[in-house]
């Protein structure tokens, strides 16, 4: 008997293989990034800095959807690193401008290999045509869900 083997109940739920891909995919991202005393956070952040161009903190948060305490220490860890620059706004001295600093620019492009080399570790086993295909059908959901039109209410 293999105790690692999934019930097959659970492998006919696209949901659970979402999940558990899922899982498996952050994972060795992370793995990845803490190599480099990062975490999937700091990532994003610099990813949204080059992006979007400068961000009022609590508009990254947002934009981000992480807790404004939670910004605070993500921008701290990538000023501290070099990663990012931080300033009074000219217009309202108590909003704090974030934006990224070369270095910052210059570790997510390496970032950015990182995330292809477990991109195609994971995907190793589909063509370029299911790889292709696959990304369309993952945005279109994540558009959906990201649209609220996915959220349902608790409980139901």
């Amino acid at each position: 008997m293999n105790m690692n083997e999934t019930p097959p109940s659970l492998l006919g739920l696209t949901v659970y293989l979402m999940s558990r891909t899922g899982k498996v995919a952050r994972g060795r991202l992370a793995e990845r990034l803490t190599e480099r005393g990062l975490r999937l956070w700091h990532m994003a952040v610099l990813a949204a800095l080059v992006d979007f161009g400068p961000h009022v903190q609590r508009e990254l948060a947002a934009r981000l959807s992480i807790d404004r305490s939670d910004i605070v220490k993500i921008v701290d860890d990538l000023s501290v690193a070099g990663l990012v620059q931080r300033a009074r706004d000219t217009t309202d001295r108590r909003r704090v401008m974030v934006t990224v600093a070369p270095a910052g620019r210059t570790l997510l492009d390496r970032l950015h290999i990182e995330a292809l080399a477990v991109q195609e570790d994971l995907l190793a086993p589909l063509s370029e045509a299911e790889r292709t295909q696959l990304a369309v059908l993952l945005r279109r959901v994540y558009a959906h869900v990201q649209d609220g039109a996915g959220a349902q209410q608790a409980g139901r």
